[in-house]
């Protein structure tokens, strides 16, 4: 193991996207061994690579990213979201649309599963609705617009049988999701340690960002909820992942707590600006 090229490279990746891979580093070294062989670099030599050739980024990203998600994952948080919440901003209209912002968003399966959730609160017209949907790995990104998945796939887990048929197109081995759902929804690349976040996708209502913070240290994740409570809306709602807390940390969010989940909403209370970490 080249360690302290690891290291080096460990550390550009953590300033670049907050991705802590400082206590894995064998993690880091087995997602990138096939990379550095086909460049025939040490991972020495490929940190430099890297600052002389930007656009290896995107494939260091498609590399150390874990993509992992399926519809309608984790239940009782999208029932919250569809039953409780979703009804306080029945009055939307196209002229002053409810956003809701999809933070890593990997291969597209929770945003459209946002969309569908909307469309089956039958609380808002067409064009009511819109959903931004980011990530920083453009490759996943690229699938997550074509919305084709294969029927094989574990993107269905969960996935209620009339939900499949009303809301996709069957083909012979993959399902597509249908115009009406795709169209709702508008991909984005960006990287949650950008500091003009809310100067690219405005300010939001709801924003999903789950499972997405347990790869990141408390510095990074001060510094990414930080740019979530200034995207959102005073009085907007922030739902993590269920093994996420940003509890008893000053960011502003007030906790919600529902019978089989719990989320958070922005008071008037701002952050403090002088986190300790």
């Amino acid at each position: 193991m080249d360690t302290f090229g690891l290291i080096q490279l460990a550390e550009l990746i953590y300033e670049y996207c907050g991705i802590d891979f400082f206590r894995n580093l064998s993690s880091l070294e087995a997602k990138i061994s096939g990379r550095l062989k086909e460049l025939g670099l040490s991972c020495w030599e490929y940190g430099g690579y890297l600052r002389v050739e930007p656009q290896e980024w995107d494939t260091l990203i498609e590399l150390i990213t874990v993509n992992e998600t399926y519809f309608f994952r984790e239940e009782n948080l999208l029932e919250e979201f569809q039953k409780v919440i979703l009804p306080q901003y029945k009055d939307r209209t196209p002229n002053y649309p409810l956003r809701i912002w999809c933070a890593a968003c990997s291969s597209g399966e929770e945003p459209y599963t946002l969309a569908i959730l909307t469309k089956e609160a039958g609380l808002f017209e067409d064009g009511a609705i819109e959903i931004i949907a980011s990530d920083i790995n453009k490759k996943v990104l690229q699938k997550a617009k074509r919305g084709i998945y294969n029927k094989k796939s574990f993107s269905f887990r969960t996935m209620p049988e009339e939900i499949l048929h009303k809301y996709f197109i069957s083909f012979e081995e993959e399902y597509k999701v249908r115009d009406s759902i795709r169209e709702m929804v508008d991909f984005r690349c960006l990287n949650l340690l950008d500091e003009h976040i809310v100067q690219k996708i405005g300010t939001v209502d709801i924003i999903f960002c789950r499972n997405v913070l347990i790869y990141f240290d408390k510095k990074a994740i001060h510094k990414v909820v930080r740019s979530l409570y200034d995207a959102l809306k005073t009085g907007g709602y922030l739902l993590l992942g269920h093994a996420e807390t940003i509890t008893g940390m000053d960011t502003g969010f007030e906790t919600i707590y529902a019978p089989s989940a719990f989320y958070y909403r922005k008071g008037e209370r701002h952050p403090c600006s002088s986190m300790e970490y």
